[in-house]
């Protein structure tokens, strides 16, 4: 009596795409940059340029087989420190900056033009956004973390659900 199954998939390889499907040519993040670096939803790749302020947009299906072209959108007017896709809604992208806002931007279909400016900017937080964050089960709820200060967003109503210190500011000193 055999105690483990074999696995249907024990005979299975990794195989890369063509040369074609590949994105390369992309500098993502540079010294000035902090947090995350490339993030992804199922239609755009979103990159830290080298230009503070700037993140760098992918569209992942190229139209007609042409050439991916890497846009630029201008989200803050100092340091992305991070950013994070809505797991609902694939067009929605949250970015933090060091200059103490959040914003939300609604990203194009593919082939149209970068947004000019964002649909929602919360904040200014307590400091720089240090961490943010789509909650993954719940629509519309954005997590920010500055400092000590974590602060949870209801995006479709514009306005803070709570915020607080975290436990770590709050507790007694160790002897």
């Amino acid at each position: 009596m055999n105690r483990f199954k074999a696995s249907k998939f024990r005979h299975t390889e990794a195989r890369l795409p063509r040369r074609e499907a590949w994105i390369g040519g992309i500098r993502a993040g540079s010294g000035a940059s902090c947090g995350n670096h490339v993030k992804a939803s199922c239609r755009w790749v979103a990159f830290n340029a080298e230009a503070a302020g700037v993140l760098g947009i992918v569209p992942l299906e190229c139209k007609d087989g042409g050439k991916r072209t890497v846009s630029q959108l201008c989200c803050h007017s100092d340091a992305v420190t991070d950013f994070d896709f809505s797991p609902f809604d694939q067009l929605l992208l949250a970015t933090g900056s060091a200059d103490e806002t959040v914003k939300v931007w609604r990203l194009p279909e593919s082939g149209q033009d970068m947004p000019s400016g964002a649909g929602l900017t919360l904040g200014p937080g307590g400091g720089p956004v240090d961490v943010l964050q789509f909650h993954p089960t719940a629509d519309g709820i954005l997590a920010s973390g500055a400092g000590k200060q974590v602060t949870v967003w209801d995006v479709g109503q514009q306005q803070p659900l709570t915020g607080s210190e975290t436990a770590a500011s709050s507790a007694p000193p160790a002897r």
